[in-house]
């Protein structure tokens, strides 16, 4: 696990932890490693855990699929993201959504019933990385409620314009790549693929934008 100190460091779950605390942090969580190949799922729609993810390396996508096999994109996890909480800080909930590898990556699972219960030393760190994971979930939320301002605009380009305009004000710039590609942003929003591309077209020969795969250049 020590190879991975530099990105725990770093990850907000961990914050204001050194890195003895850290370790000993994962070692009361029983925390784990995993490694998923692309297309494998670490969680599953339809099971229950009472573990949460943290990405090492590699990518992953937190989705919803129906029975036909369409997909809704929830958001994009790179090392340093979390995945599951709720979840797993609510016993025998089912989950409705799926997590799957989107390149080969390691995943550490953490029991999170082990950081929620009290620990018998009442060690300082213990308590800071609770705090720690209320900000998390809090920023979860934040991301959701972004999420839902983009689906309920009524048309594709307005999708594309609400996601795109909140992209550039996060990254504090007009010029930014966003974390999908094309069929990954259309599953994203919820539009065909074939549609968004149109209207990408459209608002390009308007000057609002211009775009070179995951890259974005807004004018305004």
């Amino acid at each position: 696990m020590r190879q991975h100190l530099k990105l725990l460091r770093a990850c907000p779950f961990f914050n204001g932890l050194t890195e003895e605390e850290i370790l000993a942090t994962i070692h009361c969580v029983n925390g784990a490693v995993i490694k998923k190949q692309a297309g494998e799922y670490i969680f599953r729609a339809g099971e229950s855990t009472t573990q949460m993810g943290l990405v090492l390396s590699g990518k992953a996508l937190i989705i919803q699929e129906d029975l036909w096999g369409h997909r809704n994109i929830l958001s994009n996890c790179i090392p340093g993201d979390f995945f599951g909480e709720p979840y797993a800080a609510t016993p025998g909930t089912v989950l409705n959504i799926s997590v799957v590898a989107e390149e080969p990556c390691e995943i550490m699972l953490v029991e999170v019933r082990r950081l929620l219960s009290s620990c018998s030393n009442s060690c300082e760190h213990h308590q800071r990385i609770t705090r720690n994971l209320v900000a998390v979930l809090a920023k979860k939320i934040l991301i959701l409620n972004d999420k839902i301002t983009h689906m309920s605009q009524r048309t594709t380009r307005e999708k594309l314009l609400s996601y795109l305009s909140a992209e550039s004000i996060r990254q504090e710039s007009l010029h930014f790549d966003i974390p999908y590609d094309r069929q990954h942003l259309a599953d994203f929003l919820c539009v065909e693929r074939a549609a968004m591309s149109v209207e990408l077209s459209k608002l390009q020969k308007e000057g609002i934008l211009k775009t070179n795969r995951n890259h974005f250049d807004l004018y305004i």
